[in-house]
């Protein structure tokens, strides 16, 4: 059985890494990340917008399915103020319930609420209407009036949501800037 120790040349070659590899390794990896990272903010602003005009068309379509199965008429109300946007889903009169860009809201008596959503300042998309209260009829699940919603980033991606007489929602992207969804 051999016990003799290795040899000096052999355990200099396992010590590992020197000083300047790391730095060179270091370097490189900075200089990768930081040419991807322009990549990466306008993949997070695209996906920021794609959701928020999701969850918009849904609250929508549900509102309309909810007037039609509770046969009673079913409110969305839009509203801007300092703090940012709002919409609110409610049962009750036009005015009956009122909600805050943090996503608090307030009804009256006799007015339930179906659901609240923020858009606030410092969120990395924001809310647009042309018409701020639409009113789902229980019979027909028309919506009256129409309306187009934007949802925006600072960046200036854009969704619309445009929202028909019968009530049904489509997506669509001003001027084709979004890929993926037709011009508007």
């Amino acid at each position: 059985m051999n016990t003799a120790l290795p040899s000096r040349h052999s355990r200099r070659s396992s010590r590992g890494l020197t000083l300047i590899e790391s730095l060179a390794a270091m370097a490189t990896t900075a200089i990768a990340v930081g040419s991807a990272m322009p990549g990466l903010q306008e993949v997070r602003e695209r996906r920021h917008v794609e959701s928020a005009a999701a969850q918009l068309s849904t609250d929508l379509l549900h509102a309309r399915s909810l007037a039609v199965s509770g046969g009673a008429s079913v409110r969305f109300n839009v509203q801007q103020s300092a703090d940012g946007a709002c919409y609110v889903v409610h049962t009750g009169a036009q005015g009956d319930c009122t909600c805050t860009g943090s996503g608090a809201a307030q009804c009256t008596a006799g007015a339930q609420l179906l659901r609240v959503v923020g858009f606030g300042q410092h969120q990395p998309v924001q809310l647009n209407t042309n018409a701020t209260a639409m009113s789902f009829d229980p019979l027909r699940g028309t919506v009256t009036p129409t309306a187009t919603m934007t949802v925006s980033t600072p960046g200036g991606l854009t969704l619309q949501q445009v929202v028909n007489i019968m009530g049904r929602v489509r997506t669509c992207s001003p001027s084709g800037a979004v890929a993926g969804y037709p011009a508007c």
